[in-house]
């Protein structure tokens, strides 16, 4: 049975293993939900009718979670195969040039602050172990720690399937809804409560101002959603 860690009073946690995934939790979720919303906003100023409008918010929704996970997990595949290469070149520097590391591994205390005369016997730890030399140049030099590196397939699921969830509120109430003007007012105030509550959520995690980063997030597709809404009509106007 695991055991559960204990903290002192007054002492708040790091929000643990879920870290590396925020990015694509909260870029799944906003990405869904503002761009369906301002192409279901975009469609309905052009004219489109209600099934039309559906067919189209749903074949987006589907090509943006397809896009968001293949895309995701490509690109975190390539970012850690990188990695990966570089850590296989690092393994033959510490066994061809290990002193040149160890100076390297000195320049980076130095630049952290550590003090001078805590340096060489910091340094003597380093000196006939080439595991933790390795791990030591691997977070100083490249950023890489074992602990945040992150998975594809997570990050491809947490783009993905968090997109297709994002872009829920703008698309389903054309499913219900008896006319286009009642489907988007229902996306309308569906997609508010949703791009709010990410902002929230979002403070809440970067420990952040609540009120803030909620209407943040309602600014920014409030004015793609003004922007969508005049193309729309244009075009209607133009074509139409």
């Amino acid at each position: 049975m695991a055991v559960q860690e204990q903290h002192p009073p007054g002492y708040t946690p790091h929000i643990g293993e879920s870290r590396q995934y925020w990015r694509d939790i909260i870029l799944g979720l906003n990405d869904g939900l503002v761009s369906i919303f301002l192409l279901v906003v975009g469609v309905v100023s052009g004219g489109l009718d209600r099934s039309q409008v559906l067919l189209t918010a749903t074949a987006g929704a589907i090509a943006g979670a397809v896009s968001m996970a293949a895309g995701e997990y490509l690109a975190t595949k390539s970012q850690d195969e990188v990695f990966e290469a570089e850590l296989a070149l690092e393994r033959t520097h510490i066994r061809d040039f290990r002193g040149l590391e160890l100076e390297q591994l000195q320049g980076f205390f130095v630049d952290m602050g550590v003090d001078a005369g805590h340096i060489e016997p910091l340094m003597r730890a380093f000196e006939d172990n080439d595991e933790a030399l390795l791990n030591a140049m691997a977070a100083l030099e490249f950023g890489v720690v074992d602990s945040e590196r992150r998975s594809p397939f997570r990050a491809m699921v947490a783009s993905g399937g968090l997109f297709l969830l994002g872009s829920m509120p703008p698309v389903l109430p054309f499913v219900f809804a008896a006319s286009v003007t009642t489907g988007l007012l229902w996306a309308s105030i569906l997609s508010v409560i949703g791009l709010f509550a990410v902002g929230v959520v979002k403070a809440y995690v970067a420990r952040t101002h609540w009120l803030r980063s909620g209407l943040e997030n309602l600014v920014v597709a409030g004015v793609g959603g003004a922007i969508a809404w005049g193309i729309g009509r244009a075009f209607d106007t133009t074509i139409g």
